[in-house]
């Protein structure tokens, strides 16, 4: 039986590839500030900034085939304000887990972002050239670099938007949140992405781990939508107000850190490589609902 460790488990997508990885793997995961605990894997507190208390220190002692990277800041502005704490986690902690990586014959497959695109172009596919417009940004791709240079059996999976029932889902839940409570929101027109299922995501890293595949891949949703639309998407399938929902521009609301206009990504190779197709939103969000029904109709946050 192969034995994998999740950095990250308790996140939106570790905590669905558990799930789904328990049942015919050993799974360890660590978890930093939101512990979540589970009967079917092993878990660890793990503090990626916290030098002492090192995900390489335990890789080497789990020696797992395989280690899955999903540790990232979700908060790109805080990036853009904090180099430093950017720089840690992205880069130096990616650098530590490669090395014992290596020392322990680990395939690694680590996550990041179409933040590397600057978003002038769209549906990008890998060997499009990258140029990052935030610091968020710049750190994933030296990360990215980090990781293909130190292993060819390693991989690279470059997502956005991920969206899940879970209380990490960010923008889904806060949408929700919002129509549920009456209250108005305002949601980006001219910023384009993937909306990913996280479910689809883990279904997609078991079939990278079966067919032992390696390299850089663009690994989202279907659909390439901008945020106004997604939220119309969820209050029409919930049956919530869409009348609070109103369009806004970056003129109109800047944010600190620069986000690509159009971030979608094209997932043919992933697609022709191991087979493997990510749902479109419709069909993400009726998932989101079953869950919801599932729950008899009490929402996750």
């Amino acid at each position: 039986m192969k034995s994998i460790l999740i950095i990250g488990g308790s996140g939106l997508v570790g905590s669905s590839l558990i799930k789904l990885a328990s049942n015919n793997m050993k799974v360890f995961f660590t978890f930093c500030n939101n512990k979540y605990e589970t009967s079917s894997a092993e878990s660890f507190s793990i503090d990626l900034l916290d030098k002492k208390n090192s995900a390489a220190n335990l890789i080497k002692s789990l020696s797992p085939d395989i280690v899955v990277n999903t540790a990232a800041f979700q908060n790109v502005d805080y990036c853009e304000l904090n180099h430093n704490m950017a720089d840690q986690l992205h880069v130096k902690s990616t650098k530590e887990i490669c090395s014992a990586c290596i020392e322990t014959s680990s395939k690694l497959i680590h996550f990041s972002s179409n933040f590397v695109f600057d978003g002038k172009k769209g549906f990008y596919n890998e060997n499009d050239s990258c140029n990052p417009i935030s610091y968020y940004g710049k750190t994933r791709l030296e990360a990215e670099k980090i990781v293909l240079e130190s292993s060819q059996n390693n991989v690279i999976l470059r997502t956005t938007v991920i969206y899940g029932w879970h209380k990490n889902s960010k923008f889904t839940n806060f949408v929700l949140k919002q129509l549920t409570n009456g209250l108005k929101l305002e949601a980006f027109t001219d910023q384009y992405g993937n909306p990913t299922l996280a479910d689809d995501i883990a279904k997609c890293i078991l079939k990278i781990i079966s067919t032992d595949t390696s390299g850089l891949f663009h690994a989202v949703g279907k659909s390439c939508i901008n945020r106004h639309e997604f939220a119309l998407s969820l209050a029409d399938k919930f049956g919530l107000n869409k009348d609070l929902i109103f369009p806004i521009t970056s003129n109109e609301k800047q944010q600190v850190a620069l986000r690509p206009s159009n971030g979608c990504l094209d997932t043919t190779k992933i697609k022709m490589e191991i087979g493997f197709e990510f749902c479109d939103i419709k069909t993400g969000i009726s998932n989101l609902f079953d869950q919801f029904l599932k729950n008899d109709k009490k929402m996750i946050f």
